[in-house]
């Protein structure tokens, strides 16, 4: 049951970009087509994970025993640029195809808050290992769907006419908005 209400806290309830408003560059300037927001998001959820449990390895077997707590931001900003960098370059070599397919939504990951809040935010909420992964799936996941979906409806907003005055950025936060109170809907399942 635990793992359960974690999964629809971190996917709906408490979403990362919805509620939590952590991710909110990539969500207004790469959610203009749904196969760019699918991208970003399968990226964000590979990225994520990854870095979420290396820097809580990184936390619990080093700041903490060596009393660094202090040094923990700046020390997963490190990582997750490192670890962005590294799987750049690893995919560029073993999988050149998966490597074109993310294209630049990879080094746009390293500037992503979402990604060092949820490393921030498991640190935080004292999970272990195996926690601290599947919240960063799930919130990924979360992420995720809340682009996609934010893209879909992006895309059906260009097929109609809206008025000039809030044409492009002004009708998406409009939008996003919307969205997010649609999301709040889901604050009574947990």
């Amino acid at each position: 049951m635990y793992y359960i209400i974690m999964i629809i806290g971190a996917v709906f309830v408490n979403n990362i970009i919805l509620a939590q408003f952590l991710g909110t560059c990539p969500f207004i300037g790469v959610s203009n087509k749904v196969s760019t927001a699918t991208g970003m998001g399968l990226a964000v959820l590979f990225v994520m994970t990854i870095a979420t449990l290396v820097t809580s390895l990184i936390n619990n077997y080093f700041l903490i025993p060596l009393g660094l707590q202090f040094l923990q931001t700046i020390t997963f900003i490190l990582v997750i640029a490192a670890l962005v960098q590294m799987v750049e370059m690893i995919l560029k070599k073993i999988s050149p195809s998966l490597y074109q397919a993310l294209g630049v939504f990879l080094p746009l990951i390293t500037t992503n808050c979402a990604v060092l809040g949820v490393a921030i935010l498991v640190t935080m909420k004292g999970y272990s290992l195996i926690d601290s992964t599947l919240y960063a799936i799930f919130s990924a996941a979360g992420f995720a769907m809340a682009i996609i979906i934010f893209a879909g409806i992006r895309e059906q907003l260009d097929l109609v006419g809206t008025p000039k005055g809030v044409q492009g950025v002004p009708i998406a936060l409009i939008t996003a908005g919307i969205l997010a109170l649609a999301f709040m809907g889901f604050a009574n399942l947990v």
